[in-house]
């Protein structure tokens, strides 16, 4: 059986897939989570903990904060640097970040604190965030209110983060304070080839034997076919399905 580290650290192995297939976070979200350090005048220094191939940093970067991209993996911080070029990276995680003390504004998660020892990443956070500084996590989870959307996950089975989040919610502890929390809820067109990236690019599909990674990808593709829809924007019709999102936020507020 492949064990959590194992999967956890599988995702060099599919970084093309994971850049291609995964949505990046919308706007709003990381707006919301930097907001409770905006009123300075300076530009904000964030930490992008476990930030793979640069979904999150890209917005973060558009948001106008100065970034730093942590991740345990060299293959997706490569990844990174093709896709967000100019922002610094540097190997380590979430229990262990390689910043001076009280070095940024905010250390920010996209579908990553599932993965942590939450007391000892809440530990080392609060150590590199200054006062007033916020943590903010955030996941992108497709919504399963819809059937056909249930089905997909059933078919290529659920995540670490999706049973969090549905078996209670985040916690985050000492010295952090209470959590708050946001939503919001958006619809992504993927190609058939994007769809297959991203269910690739899932720790479970990557750390399958091969047989069972061929079952599950000729599942999805079989659902592809079931919802797909000609793009009306594509001048030859490229076909495409439309997969709803949710993205959840949370931010927590160092004393």
């Amino acid at each position: 059986m492949v064990s959590r580290e194992e999967m956890s650290l599988s995702f060099g192995a599919a970084a093309r897939a994971y850049a291609s297939g995964r949505p990046g976070y919308p706007r709003e979200a990381v707006d919301w989570m930097l907001e409770p350090v905006r009123a300075d005048a300076r530009a904000l220094r964030v930490a992008d903990v476990g930030a793979g191939t640069g979904k999150l940093t890209r917005t973060v970067v558009e948001a106008g904060a100065e970034v730093v991209a942590i991740d345990p993996d060299p293959g997706m911080l490569a990844a990174l640097h093709e896709h967000v070029p100019g922002v610094p990276t540097f190997v380590g995680t979430a229990e262990r970040m390689p910043l001076p003390d009280a070095a940024v504004d905010a250390v920010l998660l996209g579908q990553a604190w599932h993965w942590v020892d939450v007391e000892a990443a809440s530990a080392e956070a609060a150590r590199v965030l200054r006062s007033g500084g916020v943590l903010g996590l955030v996941w992108n989870i497709r919504d399963d209110s819809d059937p056909w959307v249930a089905r997909l996950t059933a078919t290529m089975h659920g995540s670490h983060a999706e049973e969090m989040l549905a078996d209670g919610g985040v916690r985050v502890g000492a010295p952090l304070a209470a959590v708050e929390e946001r939503t919001w809820t958006w619809t992504r067109p993927l190609t058939r080839a994007a769809f297959l990236d991203m269910v690739s690019s899932r720790s479970y599909v990557i750390t399958a034997s091969d047989s069972d990674r061929a079952t599950i990808l000729a599942g999805v593709d079989a659902l592809f076919d079931e919802r797909c829809r000609s793009d009306e924007g594509d001048a030859q019709g490229l076909e495409v399905v439309d997969v709803p999102y949710v993205t959840r936020a949370y931010r927590s507020i160092r004393p």
